[in-house]
Order: C-alpha cells, then structure tokens, then sequence
C-alpha cells in the first residue's frame, strides 16, 4: 500500500491557477492511461479544508472526484468540521497528518491512498510518508497560483523516476519517494 500525490501540474509548477483557477488543467486532452490506472489503485483519498470547500462549490464534490469515477472514502484533514451535514463518504479528521494517513490506509486496506492538494502533499513529504508522485504536466505557464512543491518549505528529497508517457497534450511522470535513512 502507497501514499501518491496526484495531480495535474503546469510546466511552471502549478496545481491550480489565480483564484483556484482548474479550466486550464482540462484544456490539454482527456486523461491519460497513467491517471486511470492511479485511480484504479485508490481504496481512499486525504484531502485537505481548502480542497474541500473548492470541491463543494465548483466541482460538485465528493462526486466531481475523477470524473465521477472514484467510489471511496474521502478524508479531510481540518482544524474544524464544518457544521452543515457534508457527504456521507467525507469523514473530517483533526489529529495531524500522521494519524490521518494512518486512518486512510487502514480505510484502503489493500489499496492506495491519493493524497490531494498542496499543502498535504507538502506535509506528506515532510513527515516521510510519501511514496509516489504522479503529475501529468500541461503544457502551460500559469505564472502563478497554487504551487505544488519549492514554496521553501520542503527539505531536499531525492526520486526515482518509474514512468514517463504522453497522452494528447499531456506528458506524464510518475516518481518513487526515494526513503531517506533516519539518523
């Protein structure tokens, strides 16, 4: 079982565009054989607040999730759970990035966990708990907006690159999170 950022990325590193803008990363062709077969492989997403409330009011939810076709739990890693009644398929978890990884791996069983956003991606990294990165890269500049990595926050981490493919105007990459040694 894995731990795999996915996400749609501009050339200039970017996950969504000025005000959470999302059109450019549907502009460059359907998806790819590469995001299929990671969907396929989620038994349950992590998600973070922000991805959250933008879901609920642009991508029509829990249900915008891959088209339509992703049918697991979604976990939400907030400070707060909103009060109005959410989708029965979202749990809102508050207790720190490891014990909301450790609560989606158990709710995958055998399956992996899509981490989604940003800032848990960035998280994920920090805390060694990310196993793979898969990106399919537009062939965009956006020029600013969400970044992905290289916000400085992030210590140095070394991958492995296991594919790279293309599809219409897409290129995909997919990486191993190469363990560091614990000193």
């Amino acid at each position: 079982m894995s731990t795999i950022c996915h996400h749609t990325i501009s050339l200039d590193g970017y996950i969504a565009g000025p005000d959470d803008a999302m059109d450019w990363a549907f502009a460059h062709g359907r998806p790819t054989a590469l995001a299929d077969e990671t969907m396929k492989r989620l038994g349950a997403t992590l998600a973070g607040r922000r991805w959250y409330e933008l879901a609920k009011e642009r991508w029509n939810g829990v249900a915008g999730i891959y088209g339509g076709a992703y049918a697991g739990p979604v976990f939400v890693l907030t400070h707060s759970a909103p009060n109005e009644g959410a989708d029965p398929r979202i749990r809102f978890i508050s207790d720190g990035i490891e014990r909301a990884v450790a609560t989606a791996q158990s709710a995958a069983g055998e399956k992996d966990v899509g981490i989604f956003g940003a800032s848990l991606s960035r998280q994920c990294v920090n805390a060694r708990l990310l196993d793979e990165i898969v990106l399919h890269v537009a062939p965009v500049l956006l020029g600013g907006g969400v970044r992905l990595f290289g916000d400085g926050s992030d210590e140095h981490v070394e991958l492995e690159r296991l594919s790279i493919g293309a599809a219409e105007g897409l290129t995909d990459l997919r990486y191993r999170v190469v363990k560091q040694r614990q000193e």
